[in-house]
């Protein structure tokens, strides 16, 4: 995700912050903090680096998780067994409707989806 000042180009979406100056931009090669305060700068890009590793385990593990569900629906399908079975597909919708609230049933649906496919 970038930051708002990124996203419109200036804190009031003109381009230009408020007070009429225009945006300053990183250096090349430097990522962009949202922040001129060195110490803040660092800790941001600090932070992001693990956010980054965050990021890339998501990645790695949302597609294990597809592959196995892949697997699950073709070893099912393959020994007469029904394509879904909505009960599971209820039980980590619920699982993830719980820890994480409406976001947590958005992210098992795309989840289920992934490894299923649409309905």
């Amino acid at each position: 995700m970038t930051d708002v000042m990124e996203q419109n180009g200036g804190a009031n979406g003109s381009g230009t912050i408020s007070n009429g100056t225009a945006p300053t931009r990183p250096a090349a090669g430097t990522p962009a903090t949202g922040t001129a305060e060195p110490g803040a700068a660092n800790r941001i890009a600090e932070i992001r680096v693990r956010i980054d590793e965050i990021d890339k385990a998501l990645i790695e593990l949302w597609q294990e998780r597809a592959a196995l569900s892949r697997e699950v629906g073709a070893t099912r399908m393959a020994s007469g067994g029904t394509r879904l079975v909505l009960s599971r597909e209820q039980e980590i919708l619920e699982r993830f409707r719980e820890a994480l609230g409406a976001d947590g049933t958005q992210l098992a649906l795309l989840l289920l989806r992934a490894g299923r496919g649409p309905l």
